[in-house]
């Protein structure tokens, strides 16, 4: 079985042969998972390969890029904004940037983008990624876009559109971009290993991605799921080892905050026991009443594009969902990245939870469910 390093506090075993066991019985490349419980760090493990190029060895601070894991990021970053006092998330997004209210979106709210409500799930202009990393272009699409269906009436995924809006909204109030803001306020006092816009000095750390065999190609690009997940063809995916792909750190340079964060296991945890308990003694991020408002279920079902992955959104975040991503109760509140990484939190069981990989399993990835499971168990 492969080996691994890190430690479990007694009680929490079944985690470690959890993580063990993904090695064993996936095509496992390197991983991480970190477990805070009341805010006191209870599991860590790392093991596997972090550049199978290079076969550089994943060591207790490797990064990885999280893709939409950005989203629960960002999501904390607009909650915390609201808590404070500085956000109304069901006020027009208008209020805060008059230029968003073209073109039928007046009355377009921020909880309507966190709930993947707003009509507006891809962009009808086609941006170059010179363009995309420049943001300013990206928000003047946003502002001239029509949404696909009256806002509020059903619901799609908003890929990287959410992150852009949300995160226009978050430096329009602040000043900060999403990925400033997310260091200033939250990771860097925090000491979380977590970025949207990683710097050159952090690379050296970085894993690289893999591919597994028999992922679902993507429909062609002209159907609204590839132009969602690719903003109109500017961003491959999966695209791991080309231009401006998911391995090249000019991408990770970026604020893409849809789908753009670097962590590590415990950067992601650690953000989720932040929010759901505070750290080591500390203070919550977010209230009691902050997160049972970004609880309540939103979106389910059947979406614009006719798909039930049987996934439940609260305020964006991805809620329990037993079809899709069993968690741990009504109080778990999450999100995944496209590689199979996953990080949530709950302020019922006081869990932060964070795992990351660098093999893109794809449709039935089970691993972090398995992980979950376990944690389950030991509580």
């Amino acid at each position: 079985m492969q080996q691994y390093q890190g430690w479990a506090d007694d009680g929490y075993g079944a985690v470690a042969d959890a993580f063990a066991g993904n090695f064993a019985e996936f095509p496992e490349l390197g991983s991480a998972v970190t477990v805070f419980v009341g805010g006191r760090k209870v599991v860590e493990l790392w093991g596997g390969t972090a550049d199978q190029h290079t076969g550089r060895a994943w060591t207790q601070d490797t990064v990885v890029p999280v893709f939409s894991c950005a989203k629960g990021a960002v999501s904390i970053s607009a909650l915390l904004l609201a808590q404070r006092g500085r956000l109304d998330l069901d006020a027009p997004i208008a209020r805060y940037w008059p230029e968003f209210a073209r073109h039928g979106k007046q009355a377009v709210t921020t909880r309507m983008i966190l709930g993947h409500r707003a009509g507006l799930p891809a962009l009808d202009a086609v941006l170059p990624f010179e363009e995309i990393a420049a943001w300013q272009p990206v928000v003047r699409a946003i502002e001239q876009q029509q949404p696909l269906w009256e806002p509020g009436t059903t619901y799609e995924y908003h890929g990287h559109v959410f992150g852009f809006a949300v995160g226009e909204v978050i430096r329009r109030i602040t000043g900060l971009t999403p990925g400033a803001f997310l260091r200033e306020e939250i990771a860097g006092p925090l000491g979380l290993p977590l970025w949207i816009g990683l710097p050159e000095s952090e690379h050296p750390r970085l894993a690289r991605l893999v591919e597994a065999e028999g992922r679902r190609p993507m429909p062609g690009p002209e159907h609204l799921l590839t132009r969602i997940v690719t903003m109109n063809g500017a961003l491959v995916f999966p695209g791991l080892d080309v231009p401006h792909g998911w391995n090249d750190p000019a991408l990770h340079a970026i604020e893409l905050p849809g789908a753009g964060a670097v962590a590590s296991a415990t950067g992601l945890a650690g953000l989720y026991a932040a929010a759901a308990t505070g750290l080591d003694g500390g203070p919550r991020l977010l209230s009691t009443e902050t997160v049972s408002d970004a609880v309540r279920e939103l979106s389910s079902g059947q979406g614009f594009l006719g798909f039930d992955m049987g996934a439940r959104w609260g305020s964006g975040l991805l809620l329990d969902s037993p079809a899709f991503r069993p968690l741990l109760g009504a109080r778990s509140f999450g999100n995944d990245g496209a590689g199979g990484q996953f990080a949530f939190g709950d302020d019922e069981f006081g869990v932060g939870f964070g795992y990351v990989a660098n093999r893109m399993i794809g449709h039935g990835d089970s691993r972090a469910n398995r992980l979950i499971e376990a944690v389950r168990g030991c509580l």
